[in-house]
């Protein structure tokens, strides 16, 4: 093992929670990447609410974080503050080269809080998507806007995960163009096992092509319409299961809603294994109003699997519509007509499979998103240096 120098960079990684998703994916991929005879990295985040799984408890064991009390989903006005406190005192101690906030509440209570520590680091701020579209009424998305175009002010570069993402943020005057960069997802699957024991070990059906809603059960990602498309499914006769990998507020929801109206859906709730849940499916479908980059995109054509997906956030960037998947409008029955043109040609569904795994393979590796960020860092020290 070499040496650490004598003066690595500090590099603070902040956000508010590591739940199971694109954000704490990332994160992790850049703890564990980084070169540590160069780089002096420590995590810093809060805790998931009861309805979500902890990334950093059941996949990401080897990362090592610093828990502040206070810090996760919730606003509250008593933990933000004493988030915000603990926050301070860490940045204080710590003194960061690099203070690198992810998600927009930790990108707000971490850029607050590197000012007022007074202590000369960057500032870096992910928006892995944004709370333009799909969360707020249009009272709440003007406060969200103006601080964001506050903290814009005080960042030294932002990052975006899509050119889609770093558009709408531009448009809504968030942020200057030179300042903004591009920072596509990178993350890496495991081998996959046969798709026979995956099935078998989940309990899923055999016989007939699976299709894998996989992620938050959220408004967000619309489980609504999800259920809706496979309604529309068995409605038509097309030989078509689904099953969904994912917990959340809305799950108990769907489950009523599935035995209600004996809908081909099997709920796995959250799997810790996502090579097991992608090799037991034979499509993924992505049904959300809103997102950024979705990493279950990603990992679906990283292992080989073709995609039907809402025209959405940076979706476009991530599939080749009539490529390697399908996009549609927002539309159950656009939706369906992906899902019924797949499961009648195995052969297209073949061929979008191998050409999403030669794309994702290329554009959206783990490796290279760490040597972009460590790159990305140098180059603002050096800058800084000159100045």
């Amino acid at each position: 093992m070499n040496p650490k120098p004598a003066n690595p960079i500090r590099v603070m990684r902040i956000i508010a929670r590591m739940n199971v998703g694109g954000p704490a994916v990332q994160v992790s991929g850049l703890m564990r990447g980084f070169n540590s005879t160069e780089f002096d990295q420590c995590l810093y985040t809060g805790y998931c609410a009861s309805d979500e799984a902890d990334y950093l408890d059941t996949v990401a064991t080897d990362v090592n974080a610093v828990r502040i009390q206070g810090f996760g989903r919730r606003v509250s006005m008593g933990g933000d503050i004493k988030a915000f406190i603990t926050l301070v005192k860490e940045i204080r101690t710590f003194k960061p080269h690099v203070i690198h906030t992810h998600t927009a509440k930790a990108g707000f209570l971490g850029r607050i809080a590197s000012i007022v520590s007074l202590q000369r680091s960057i500032r870096v701020h992910t928006f892995h998507g944004h709370l333009l579209n799909g969360y707020f009424g249009s009272f709440k998305r003007s406060l969200v806007v103006i601080a964001e175009k506050f903290l814009a002010l005080f960042t030294h570069e932002l990052l975006a995960v899509g050119d889609k993402v770093r558009q709408d943020l531009l448009n809504a005057g968030i942020g200057s163009k030179d300042k903004f960069g591009l920072m596509p997802p990178g993350l890496g699957i495991g081998s996959l096992s046969p798709k026979s024991d995956s099935q078998r070990v989940l309990g899923l059906p055999s016989g007939r092509p699976q299709c894998a809603f996989i992620g938050r059960v959220t408004q967000i990602k619309r489980p609504d319409r999800f259920l809706d498309v496979v309604s529309e499914i068995k409605k038509r006769g097309v030989e078509l299961d689904f099953f969904v990998a994912g917990d959340g507020e809305l799950l108990e929801m769907c489950r009523e809603r599935i035995k209600t109206e004996d809908l081909p859906v099997t709920v796995l709730g959250w799997q810790s294994d996502i090579e097991r849940v992608l090799s037991a499916a034979d499509i993924v479908v992505l049904t959300s109003d809103n997102e950024g980059t979705p990493l279950s995109l990603i990992q679906a054509g990283m292992a080989g699997l073709p995609v039907v997906t809402t025209n959405v956030g940076s979706v476009p960037e991530v599939v080749l519509d009539g490529v390697t998947g399908i996009i549609t409008a927002l539309d159950v029955e656009k939706i369906a007509d992906a899902l019924e043109k797949l499961v009648t040609d195995k052969g297209l569904r073949t061929q979008y499979g191998v050409a999403a795994q030669k794309f994702t393979l290329s554009h959206f590796g783990v490796q290279r998103l760490v040597s972009d960020h460590e790159e990305l860092y140098k180059k603002l020290i050096a800058s800084r240096a000159k100045s």
